[in-house]
């Protein structure tokens, strides 16, 4: 069934004026209960603040769950030599490396682990973290509760109230009709900036030269896989996958074929808490914009048709794959980029890769420039000097001109090609940490957030066990 066309001249109307619920009052409203989302709301609870956080869907997580991104990347500094450039990275030199993420993030990875839902991170994994979505789901629950966290599922941002830059609550659309809540500091964790853009925050979508922006992605997860088959086929084929990808000369007979059109170099896949699942990342839609319905329309429908192909091919293809299925596809299309909110500071790719430090540091990171190619197939990986690591600085986490708003996650203030690092999910509860820190120093100070002395934050970080690197 061919999905709705996108009109070629779009026509308005004006609707009729509506009231709306006023839901709640609170001192800390958390729009988006992703990752950045979780942290900001964990963060500005346990620093004093009552915290209501609204969520479009039924549970928790973002695109670790909704979009089943269910790998934490490597949060832990690199070890390497200039020969090693695949993207698996796995360090070569067989050292530790050291995590440059704690707080919220180290948390909530005890918690998954205790309760069989991740498994550690380590040499073996990359120092990825692979999780369950469902127990990841109950595991935030649980800690947002215990925090005394307020959580409103099923509301759909769609406005806000803003009075000269003011943001003094936001629209939400629900089955009980238009919703309302109010908060003296707001916190964009949408992932797509959608309340800062609402409020009229100026933002940035796409590269600098044609204002494209990275493909999307459907994830799924096959049962059935016989591990002890695929390893065999990987230790008589040792050139065929090298850490979490490859596959290359079966894909290379597959296209030839016609049985598979991949629209990335590679097959991506990562294990799980169970030993007959696989989670696999493969499929890519370009030319598509996440904060575009006719395009999410379009990366839904394709995404699964590349799906079909793709579990023919490990069917027919793949040792240990001769019996797979598809336990379940993503719930939502997972989307890596859209909107950029314009902060007090734009993060470089030259930041991220020289692993400067800034004084107002508010969250780190050591994951690489992780460039999936616009067009279709190609992926760029440039990564930080051995044992670096690069700050994120506070002002990134105000928008420009705004007085009561931060944003956290993907949607931060940063070039293109350093959002390629700063995207991943490690990095946008950290900085949803910070936010929510941020608007607690904020309210306990009867300041607005970019008044408050940044060593006031960095203080609360720290008691909340971030690592600041230098200024810790």
């Amino acid at each position: 069934m061919p999905a709705l066309a996108r009109p070629e001249h779009f026509r308005r109307i004006t609707l009729p004026p509506r009231e709306a619920i006023v839901a709640a009052d609170c001192d800390v409203l958390v729009v988006g209960g992703g990752p950045a989302g979780f942290g900001a709301a964990l963060g500005a609870a346990r620093g004093g603040a009552r915290v209501i956080l609204a969520e479009r869907y039924g549970f928790l997580g973002g695109n670790a769950t909704a979009a089943l991104v269910v790998a934490f990347m490597s949060y832990y500094t690199e070890h390497h030599t200039e020969e090693h450039s695949d993207i698996s990275l796995l360090p070569t030199d067989h050292g530790r490396g050291r995590p440059v993420i704690r707080g919220v993030l180290a948390e909530l990875v005890r918690k998954l682990v205790k309760a069989g839902g991740a498994v550690a991170p380590s040499l073996a994994t990359g120092f990825t973290v692979p999780f369950d979505a469902e127990i990841f789901k109950l595991v935030c629950e649980d800690m947002l509760h215990e925090a005394g966290v307020e959580i409103l599922f099923h509301v759909f941002a769609s406005g806000v109230l803003e009075n000269k830059k003011h943001v003094d609550g936001v629209i939400f659309e629900s089955k009980s009709g238009p919703l309302v809540v109010r908060a003296k500091i707001v916190i964009d964790c949408t992932g797509d900036g959608d309340v800062a853009a609402a409020a009229g925050s100026v933002c940035e979508t796409g590269r600098e030269e044609d204002g494209l922006v990275q493909p999307m992605s459907l994830l799924f997860r096959l049962g059935e896989y016989e591990k002890a088959a695929f390893a065999e086929y990987v230790k008589q084929h040792p050139d065929q996958w090298q850490g979490v990808h490859g596959l290359w000369a079966m894909i290379d007979r597959a296209e030839a074929a016609g049985e598979l059109d991949l629209q990335r170099e590679d097959i991506l896949m990562f294990r799980t808490p169970r030993d007959r699942e696989i989670y696999v990342n493969s499929i890519r839609v370009c030319r598509v914009l996440g904060t575009d319905v006719w395009d999410l329309t379009l990366a839904e429908v394709e995404g699964r048709r590349q799906m079909r192909r793709l579990v023919s091919f490990f069917k027919r293809y793949v040792p240990g794959f001769n019996q797979t299925y598809v336990l379940q596809s993503g719930p939502s299309v997972g989307v890596r980029e859209s909107r950029r909110i314009i902060g007090g500071y734009k993060l470089t790719a030259e930041d991220i890769l020289h692993a400067r430090e800034f004084k107002d540091v508010i969250a780190r990171s050591t994951y690489p420039l992780d460039i999936h190619n616009p067009k279709g197939k190609g992926t760029l990986m440039k990564r930080l000097p051995a044992g670096k690591a690069y700050d994120i600085p506070l002002r990134c986490l105000l928008p420009q001109g705004m007085k009561n708003l931060l944003v956290a996650g993907r949607c931060i203030s940063g070039s293109a090609d350093a959002l390629a690092s700063f995207r991943v999910m490690p990095v946008c509860i950290a900085t949803g940490q910070a936010a929510g820190v941020c608007a607690a120093v904020s309210r306990s100070l009867k300041l607005l957030p970019k008044q408050v002395p940044v060593e006031k934050v960095q203080k609360a970080l720290l008691a909340q066990d971030a690592d600041l690197g230098s200024q810790g």
